[in-house]
């Protein structure tokens, strides 16, 4: 069974610890709904962009969490 994660990056890139632990995730649209339930979290505690990941597969990314870029 594959494995979704999130990376909690800087906007450089940089991989930085979340405020807040995220779960596993064993389907794309879970991973999609707590990333949609925490993003504001998130941001307040320096994360300003993540990229999901199936396995070792990047799906997408980087996704900016700023309201400004939505």
């Amino acid at each position: 069974m594959a494995a979704w994660t999130w990376r909690f990056e800087k906007a450089d890139g940089a991989e930085v610890q979340p405020a807040v632990q995220p779960e596993e995730f064993t389907t794309q649209g879970d991973a999609e709904s707590w990333i949609g339930e925490h993003w504001k979290a998130l941001l307040d505690g320096g994360v300003e962009q993540v990229r999901l990941f199936e396995d070792a597969t990047e799906i997408y990314g980087p996704m900016r969490l700023s309201a400004a870029d939505a």
